[in-house]
């Protein structure tokens, strides 16, 4: 390999025009975006009892992994930590166990059961080149001990910071089979006004909202089918009203940040609303004569809506209301807003909680657990490593960033319960912005739904998604990669609409999701082979040397400064767009310019049309990189350039920079792709 002043010496002309472009760039400082030095991303973890679905790859995991990667070529991939895991408890898991087993569909442990679909779950996520250092479990093996530490010591330090509240307060009881009933074991109707969930569990519903278990709709026992009684029990809770004044400060700034996305804003801003309760008009006037009874409120009227909000001051005067009015019988609906976030349970399948003032043999309710899983996972992982980092050196230092990556149904949780948590863990006074040393506030990018032929897929939903394994039957993950990133989930919920498992496309119809696919697999791969073929034909296999034309650099640099801008506000569907236009003038300008070459058997013309394309396709390869690894892979491969070519520091360096002198290009077979289609997707003919 040539070092950097012998490949100056005998390139000069052609590095100094790079490097002064780049020198230019760089002075430019304000209108580039800045990254952290080190950055920590996760992904929304799936539950134990399933595989994946496309869902998991196409909503979290693909645009997780893509700006993973992208910070590793951008920062350093020894400055990159992407972490994610099974959620190994709850009752969704135990409820699928126990049905499977009484179908003498399994026969192993819970511990067997989850271990199981956790390999399913990696195996997965390699398949579709997720490219993850660890993808843990928060119940086997190391991971499963440090997340009992861990989960151990900040419920310790919450309770010693006096952020805790011990309540006591209903759970349904199954007196026909004598067991109380956790989770998903309770089916009934939604109790927050205007909910569109399609079932409502013990406390929360399939959306997400939480509410007292006594406030559930038709309540039904998944184990007997019959209305459970309800019966008292004790357990700790995080006092989410204390932290009111901070979310706030957190949402302000959240509005002022472009990356932020509007509907997850306004999502979290639905949490911060005054305690409210919502009731029928019809009632109105069974409500004034208890208006000395009732707590301080106000009525306002929503002029055709049939439901009338009475705001209090606090949830505690909302409570004393709601009891008020069920003693005398008015119907009425909560509203969203901070209630107390349960820590504990008495589901046996979980993480073992402390044990404080007396209260044994409770267990961690499975959402609180998941929302600091990944500092385990964060520990487990420099521990594999033999890092001599501590997690507190990639969590609570102000040069560092966490990025989360979940789907909108979850906001609630890593919006106003996660980030009330992490403030909670400081002391017993809380600030924001979080403190050198403290847990730094993370960046939630939310997605919006992704559909399948425009309709809500999910386990717990009518329409049954397709398991993400299905689909590499009919695609290769580079073409679904490309596609998921290319929907636009951070806009609105996009329908999923492949062509193999749409009953009502006809023979003619095109696939839609082959077409950003298909940028890939024809454009790109067209013009990538065609410099290959060239340079071996009439160079013996070299890339000539020469300048590169200044509008092509020029080009370069626009396009690549516009991509690290869009990945920064997380516009993934913008980066395909962008993609799209360069990759497509690339094509055009050597379709242009070769066969004006070959016409008039014009040599100088051939050569400065190769380095000029070797140039475009070392920028496209390196931008396109995080979107399609085998495929950009293989094409530093057959250049022969080292692993430093992804780096974004000597991101406008030509290929030469990277090879010996007299370098010969890896030999290119006929008819060899760089990006692959799947054997269903060639012709029978």
């Amino acid at each position: 390999m040539l070092n950097r002043a012998s490949f100056v010496s005998s390139h000069r002309g052609e590095i100094m025009n790079l490097e002064n472009e780049m020198k230019l760039n760089l002075q430019q400082e304000e209108s580039r975006p800045v990254f952290p030095k080190r950055a920590v991303i996760t992904a929304g973890m799936p539950y134990g009892n399933k595989e994946l679905h496309f869902g998991h790859i196409g909503g979290v995991f693909v645009h997780a992994d893509m700006f993973a990667r992208f910070l590793r070529d951008r920062i350093g991939k020894e400055n990159v930590l992407f972490v994610s895991g099974t959620d190994c408890y709850g009752s969704p898991i135990v409820e699928t166990y126990m049905q499977l087993v009484s179908k003498g569909e399994f026969s192993g442990t819970i511990e067997e059961f989850v271990i199981e679909n956790h390999q399913k779950q990696k195996d997965v996520l390699d398949a579709y080149k997720i490219d993850i250092d660890l993808f843990a479990a928060s119940g086997i093996g190391r991971s499963a001990e440090i997340h009992r530490e861990v989960s151990e010591d900040l419920i310790r330090k919450l309770y010693a910071n006096g952020h805790l509240i011990k309540m006591t307060t209903s759970q349904f009881y199954d007196s026909e089979r004598e067991v109380f009933l956790n989770g998903r074991q309770v089916v009934g109707q939604c109790p927050i006004e205007g909910c569109s969930s399609e079932k409502g569990y013990a406390d929360e519903c399939s959306l997400g909202h939480q509410y007292q278990p006594v406030d559930l709709i038709n309540p039904r026992s998944t184990l007997s089918g019959k209305k459970p009684e309800m019966r008292d029990v004790t357990n700790w809770y995080v006092d989410l009203e204390k932290f009111y004044p901070l979310l706030q400060k957190w949402v302000e700034d959240l509005k002022t940040d472009p990356s932020s996305r509007d509907f997850a804003i306004k999502s979290i801003e639905e949490f911060l609303e005054p305690p409210v309760i919502y009731v029928k008009k019809e009632f109105l006037e069974e409500i004034e004569p208890l208006a000395d009874l009732l707590p301080p409120y106000e009525i306002t009227d929503s002029g055709k809506k049939s439901s009338l909000p009475m705001s209090f001051h606090s949830l505690e005067e909302r409570e004393k209301a709601c009891d008020i009015l069920s003693q005398h019988g008015i119907r009425f609906r909560t509203g969203k807003t901070l209630v107390p976030f349960r820590l504990t349970g008495n589901i046996e399948w979980g993480v073992p909680a402390p044990s404080l003032e007396g209260t044994e043999g409770l267990t961690i309710w499975v959402w609180p657990e998941s929302l600091w899983a990944p500092i385990s996972f964060t520990k487990t992982a420099l521990e594999m490593k033999q890092s001599e980092d501590n997690w507190e050196k990639w969590w609570c230092s102000s040069d560092a960033k966490v990025y989360q990556f979940i789907g909108q149904d979850n906001v609630y949780f890593y919006g106003p319960a996660e980030m009330s948590i992490f403030m909670g863990l400081q002391g017993k006074d809380s600030v924001y912005p979080a403190p050198e040393g403290a847990i730094q506030t993370p960046e939630l990018i939310v997605n919006n739904h992704v559909l399948f032929l425009n309709k809500k897929a999910g386990s717990s939903s009518a329409v049954k998604p397709p398991m993400a394994g299905e689909l590499l039957e009919h695609y290769m993950p580079e073409q679904l990669r490309a596609h998921f990133l290319g929907l636009g989930l951070g806009i609105r919920s996009v329908s999923f609409q492949p062509k193999p498992l749409n009953p009502k496309a006809r023979e003619s119809d095109s696939d839609p999701v082959l077409k950003e696919g298909n940028l890939l697999t024809n454009v790109f791969n067209r013009v990538v082979r065609s410099c290959f073929y060239t340079a071996q034909k009439y160079y013996d296999s070299q890339i000539p040397a020469g300048d590169i034309s200044v509008e092509i650099i020029e080009e370069a640099r626009k396009t690549v400064l516009e991509v690290e801008r869009l990945i920064y506000r997380y516009e993934f569907h913008l980066v395909m767009n962008a993609l799209d236009l360069y990759i497509r003038n690339t094509n055009k300008y050597w379709v242009r310019n070769i066969r004006q070459a070959e016409e008039e058997n014009d040599d100088t013309l051939r050569r400065q049309v190769l380095i000029d394309c070797f140039y475009m396709v070392r920028i496209a390869a390196i931008l396109m990189h995080p979107i399609a690894p085998e495929g950009t892979e293989m094409i530093r491969e057959y250049l022969g350039a080292d692993e430093s070519f992804w780096s974004w520091d000597r991101i406008f360096e030509p290929v030469n920079a990277f090879t010996k002198a007299g370098h010969k290009l890896k030999f290119l077979e006929p008819r060899e792709d760089f990006f692959k289609k799947h054997p269903s997707q060639f012709s029978s003919k």
